[in-house]
């Protein structure tokens, strides 16, 4: 059950041949995307358990969920827009229905990330499926 912009972020990892592609991209996601208002930027919307700063901003408006972020390190931020790609748009009954775990292993990052960075995106998901459940 993936969003269209993640089926988009599926087939570039398949044309993608290797991992240093494939995380070069991650990157490049990351800084094709808008940074984060400083003003949001605060303890609210920091996630805890990751190693590097990372805030996210979510939103749900009509039964919508959305959600801005940001992080200070680059392959973060591009995995915030992978993320994105994954959950932005979802109706928000929706959010908890996705498997991330399943999802995100169809870009082969469970295996090239370290145990940090899976830490901090399972941290990430948590947060999104914790904000949609409250909503």
């Amino acid at each position: 059950m993936a969003q269209e912009a993640f089926e988009d972020i599926v087939e570039t990892f398949e044309f993608l041949d290797d991992w240093e592609d494939r995380y070069r991209h991650v990157i490049d996601m990351g800084k094709a995307m808008d940074p984060l208002d400083d003003v949001l930027k605060v303890p609210a919307t920091k996630v805890d358990g990751c190693a590097s700063q990372v805030w996210l901003h979510p939103k749900v408006e009509q039964g919508v969920f959305t959600f801005v972020g940001d992080s200070d390190a680059m392959i973060v931020r591009g995995l915030i827009a992978v993320l994105k790609g994954l959950y932005s748009g979802l109706a928000v009954a929706d959010v908890a229905k996705v498997d991330a775990v399943a999802e995100l292993g169809r870009l082969g990052l469970n295996e090239h990330l370290s145990a940090q960075r899976s830490n901090g995106v399972r941290a990430m998901v948590e947060r999104i499926r914790a904000v949609a459940a409250a909503a």
